[in-house]
């Protein structure tokens, strides 16, 4: 039987990316939903393998039904120890679950584009990291307790952690493709006009610089994921 990956997701239009591309090339399938439209999340994970939270234009501090579900429900895989995987507001939903606060940055600067980001010792233990990641949030959060701190950045230092085994939370956009760094700079454009934001050109530049070194991290990274989720 394939196993499969929980999949969230919280736009009509959204897609796992490269995430899900790389996923699949590992032979997982990827059961895809969307609780903001109604869809409903497992009472257990004896379906799935592992989960994935993305990213939305949302906050975690918005009172929607949905997020303080997603929020709740994140304590099914970290209870079982099932590979989980946050990103962006993923990874602030697990941040909340695990009693930290999630804010805007004190002189209101966003990360909106490719940003420096350096491993600590232990993220360094996994994989080589690139230099800059892509970024599209306002918003950080300080490192749970009891969690590992992976990488950080300037503008928000807890750009990536590790809790448990296998439950990780990442700031950045490793699942980014052409094709939503297109759909994203042109539905998104007013966030290129806040605080501290990219021009819209420099965030095709930043690809053109980073992206090899950002798919190279993804590789390892799922990679890494999948094993510390079969306890290897």
């Amino acid at each position: 039987m394939t196993e499969k990956i929980l999949i969230i997701v919280h736009q009509e239009t959204s897609t796992p990316g490269r995430i899900g591309q790389v996923l699949k090339d590992r032979g997982f399938e990827l059961d895809i939903r969307r609780p903001r439209f109604g869809d409903p999340l497992p009472e257990c994970m004896g379906e799935h393998f592992g989960a994935v939270i993305f990213g939305g234009p949302m906050s975690v501090n918005d009172e929607e039904p949905f997020i303080c579900r997603e929020i709740d429900w994140i304590e099914v895989p970290l209870k079982h120890e099932r590979p989980f995987l946050g990103v962006c507001l993923g990874a602030q939903m697990m941040a909340r679950h695990l009693g930290k606060p999630v804010y805007t940055h004190a002189d209101e600067l966003v990360e909106v584009g490719y940003y420096p980001v350096r491993p600590t010792e232990e993220g360094a233990r996994i994989s080589a990291w690139p230099s800059h990641v892509y970024q599209w949030h306002y918003e950080g959060h300080d490192l749970p307790d009891g969690a590992t701190l992976l990488a950080e950045g300037e503008r928000f230092k807890c750009q990536a952690f590790q809790y448990g085994r296998a439950a990780f939370g990442v700031q950045f956009h490793a699942e980014l493709t052409l094709a939503m760094l297109h759909r994203w700079t042109v539905r998104g454009a007013p966030r290129l006009a806040l605080n501290g934001a990219q021009e819209r050109h420099e965030h095709f530049a930043g690809r053109a610089r980073h992206d090899a070194s950002v798919r190279l991290w993804l590789d390892n990274f799922i990679d890494h994921w999948v094993a510390a989720g079969r306890g290897s």
